[in-house]
C-alpha cells in the first residue's frame, strides 16, 4: 500500500476515527488483513490485482521446477503458468489448433511447413520470427530427453515468418507433439537464467523462480489481449491439509490438487469448482529384474488383486475414473477397446497356489522355496493419489498373501535406478498429452523409452510401435494403439488403476480459471479476480 502523508503535529481526531474504521474493515476481510487479489491506494481505489495460486503440481517430485521447457517436464510449468506458449495448442476436444502459428502444411511425409503469427514478441522485447523459432526448436532437439524421439526432427529451416521442419522418417503426430509443453517457444538469445527463468511469449513474465514458488507480473505487451491480473504468485504446497487450510483461510485464491476428502468443504457459493476428466493415469510397472516379478503368474495375481473400483469410490471419493488400459474411455482408443483382469482375489489366490506360493506357517504371507512373497512397492508423495493407491494395494494384496512393503519417498528417482531395490513402481503420467496414443508407448513401454523403468520388452510391441509411428490415418492409429495396449496388459507388465478427475477450486470472485483435459492451461490472459 502507498503511505498516506501525515501532519507533523499528529493525527486529527477525524483521522483517528477514519483509521479505526479502516482497521475494522480490514479485519472483516479475513486473517490475511486484505482481501486477496487487491492492493488499495490511499484514495481507496484498487491499483493492483494479485492472485495467489496454491498447487501440488509444481515441485521437484514432478520434475517440473523452473520454467525452461527444454529441461525434463518444466515446460508444463512454463505453459501452465502463462509464461510460455506453443506453436499449436489443444482444443477442449484435444484437437490441435493454431496458437503461435497460423497454419501448417505437410509438403510430403517428412516435411511440414509452418506459418507463424506476425504480431508476437518475446517478453525480452525481441520479435518472434522464423529464425527465433528455429533457434528454440534446435536447442530443444539438442538437449531434451523425449522430444528427439517423439518428433524425429532432423533439420529445421527458417525463412521470414515460416519454418520448415524435416523429419528423419514420417512422423504423422508431429503437430500433436508440437503442442507438448516442451515445445514452448522461448527466446534463446535471451537465454536461460541460473534460476531456470526464460523469456516466453505468454501473458505473464516471471520475476522470481525457485523450486517452491514463482512470482509473475503481467506482460504489458502481450499479443493476445491485456492480462487482467497484475501479479500472480504460484506456491508449491505439497501437503494436502496445508493446501486446504490455505484456501479456507483466504491465503490463496485458488488451488490445484486438493485432497479428495476436502472437496466437500468447498461445495458452497463462496467457491467455484472446475472439474475435468484427464488422461493422467495412476499405474504400476513390474520390475523385470526382480526375481518375484519375473514370474508371470505373480504379475497376473497382482493385477487381479488391485481393487480399482474400491480405490476410486472409497479413497478418491468418486473423483476419478477406473482404468482398464492406458487411456480413458473418452478417447476412441481408450479402455473400452481392451480387456484386462477384473478384481478377483479368490482367483488370484488359486493362481498363486498353483504357482507354488503357499502359506505354510499360517502367518498370512505366502512362501516358496523358503522365500516370502514380498512385494517392495516404490512410489512418491508428490501425487496424493499414489500414497492412497499404495494403502489400498497393501490391504487387498495383503489379503491374498503378499507382504507389501511400501516405500513412499521423494527420492524415488534415485531408488528406482537400483533394480535390486524394488519390485513394483507406482507413478502418475498423462498418457495422451498430445491427444494421440503414440506418446505413452514411446515414453514408457519401448526399449528406447526414458520411463520404461521396469525394463519391459516385447518384440511385437516394438514392431507395432514402428508401424504406428509411420501411420497417418487416425482410425488405423487407434487400432494399433488398441493392439499395443492389449500386449502390455496380457503380459501384466503394467497395471492401470485409475485416471485423474482434476479439479481447480477457486474463490467465487475468481474468473477464467478453468480445467482442461490436457492438464496444461491454467494461468491465462482470461484470469481475473
Amino acid at each position: 500500500m502507498k503511505n498516506v502523508t501525515k501532519r507533523r503535529n499528529g493525527l486529527s481526531i477525524l483521522a483517528v476515527v477514519l483509521a479505526c474504521t479502516v482497521a475494522l474493515a480490514l479485519c472483516a476481510c479475513g486473517s490475511s488483513g486484505t482481501p486477496q487479489g487487491t492492493a488499495d491506494s490511499s484514495d481507496g481505489q484498487a491499483t493492483e490485482k494479485t492472485f495467489v495460486y496454491g498447487t501440488t503440481g509444481y515441485g521437484l517430485d514432478m520434475d517440473d521446477t523452473g520454467l525452461n521447457p527444454h529441461s525434463a517436464y518444466s515446460g508444463w510449468s512454463a505453459v501452465r503458468y502463462g509464461v510460455g506458449e506453443t506453436l499449436f495448442k489443444f482444443s477442449d476436444s484435444m484437437e490441435p489448433e493454431p496458437w503461435l502459428a497460423t497454419s501448417y502444411e505437410f509438403v510430403d511425409d517428412t516435411h511440414v511447413k509452418i506459418t507463424l503469427r506476425d504480431d508476437v514478441d518475446f517478453t525480452s522485447g525481441r520479435h518472434m520470427d522464423g529464425a527465433a523459432v528455429k533457434e528454440c526448436l534446435d536447442d530443444l532437439i539438442a538437449t531434451h530427453d523425449r522430444a528427439p524421439v517423439d518428433t524425429k526432427i532432423s533439420k529445421i529451416t527458417a525463412e521470414g515468418n515460416t519454418v520448415t521442419i524435416e523429419t528423419s522418417e514420417p512422423c504423422p503426430a508431429l503437430i500433436n507433439y508440437l503442442c507438448d509443453p516442451y515445445g514452448a517457444i522461448i527466446d534463446m538469445k535471451a537465454g536461460v537464467t541460473s534460476d531456470q527463468n526464460v523469456s516466453g511469449t505468454g501473458p505473464y513474465v516471471a520475476q522470481t523462480v525457485s523450486d517452491t514458488q514463482i512470482t509473475l507480473a503481467k506482460n504489458e505487451h502481450y499479443w493476445n489481449g491485456t492480462p487482467k491480473v497484475d501479479k500472480v504468485v504460484v506456491r508449491s504446497i505439497t501437503d494436502g491439509d496445508t493446501l486446504t487450510s490455505a484456501l479456507q483461510a483466504g491465503e490463496i485464491n485458488a488451488s490445484y490438487g486438493l485432497p479428495y476428502a476436502s472437496y466437500q468443504l468447498f461445495d458452497n457459493d463462496s467457491y467455484r469448482v472446475a472439474d475435468c476428466a484427464t488422461s493422467r493415469a495412476f499405474f504400476m510397472q513390474a520390475n523385470y529384474d526382480s526375481a518375484v516379478m519375473k514370474d508371470e503368474r505373480v504379475r497376473k495375481a497382482l493385477a487381479m488383486g488391485i481393487d480399482k473400483d474400491g480405490f476410486v469410490k472409497t479413497l478418491l471419493n468418486g473423483r476419478g475414473e477406473v482404468a482398464k488400459g492406458a487411456f480413458p474411455d473418452s478417447l476412441s482408443f481408450g479402455g473400452k477397446t481392451v480387456t484386462t483382469e477384473a478384481y478377483d482375489p479368490e482367483a488370484a489366490k488359486k493362481l498363486l497356489e498353483n504357482a507354488g506360493w503357499k502359506d505354510t506357517d499360517s502367518d498370512g504371507i505366502r512362501e516358496k522355496d523358503g522365500q516370502k512373497l514380498t512385494l517392495r512397492w516404490l512410489t512418491y508423495p508428490g501425487r496424493q493419489e499414489l500414497p492412497l493407491l499404495a494403502e489400498s494395494a497393501q490391504a487387498t494384496l495383503g489379503a491374498i498373501g503378499f507382504d507389501v512393503q511400501v516405500n513412499t519417498t521423494a527420492n524415488h528417482v534415485d531408488i528406482r535406478a537400483d533394480k535390486k531395490a524394488w519390485d513394483v513402481y507406482a507413478s502418475a503420467l498423462v498418457t495422451a498429452p498430445t491427444g494421440d496414443p503414440e506418446y505413452f508407448f514411446s515414453a514408457t513401454c519401448l526399449d528406447s523409452s526414458s520411463k520404461n523403468v521396469g525394463g519391459y520388452h516385447s518384440d511385437k510391441l516394438e514392431d507395432l510401435a514402428a508401424e504406428l509411428h509411420t501411420t497417418f490415418d487416425a482410425n488405423e492409429r487407434g487400432k494399433l494403439a488398441t493392439q499395443m495396449q492389449q500386449i502390455i496388459l496380457d503380459d501384466h507388465a503394467y497395471t492401470f488403476a485409475s485416471f485423474l478427475k482434476m479439479g481447480i477450486v477457486s474463490q467465487s470472485n475468481v474468473k477464467g480459471m478453468m480445467a482442461h483435459p490436457c492438464d496444461y492451461y491454467e494461468i491465462t490472459v482470461d484470469l481475473d479476480i
